[in-house]
């Protein structure tokens, strides 16, 4: 069965960035949403047992409004991540490294 989880970390202030709206789109249809806690994290992107297929998906992170919210410009309005997913019975974590204007992001454990 395979999972997938997320977390924000803001770079410029090194602390986790709570409050982003996070998606996760499969062939352009929605299968997951939610928030970034306190911590960064989502920790229920997806519905409760439900796994993940082989095939291609999209984590969309909509940054403007957490920027705007502490005043701060940035040149991101959303940050999509296109990533394969070869092996249904892994776990993927795809965090974001996030600063107003760059960011990074990999696939972690």
């Amino acid at each position: 069965m395979s999972t997938i989880s997320t977390h924000v970390l803001d770079t410029s202030l090194g602390k986790p960035a709570a409050g982003i709206r996070v998606t996760l789109r499969r062939d352009g249809s929605l299968i997951g949403s939610g928030e970034t806690n306190e911590d960064g994290r989502v920790r229920d992107l997806l519905a409760k047992n439900s796994s993940l297929s082989e095939g291609d998906y999209t984590l969309s992170f909509s940054v403007a409004d957490y920027f705007s919210k502490s005043g701060r410009p940035t040149f991101y309005n959303d940050i999509e991540i296109k990533f394969r997913i070869h092996s249904a019975s892994e776990h993927y974590h795809v965090p974001l490294l996030l600063s107003p204007f760059g960011y990074s992001t990999y696939r972690g454990s």
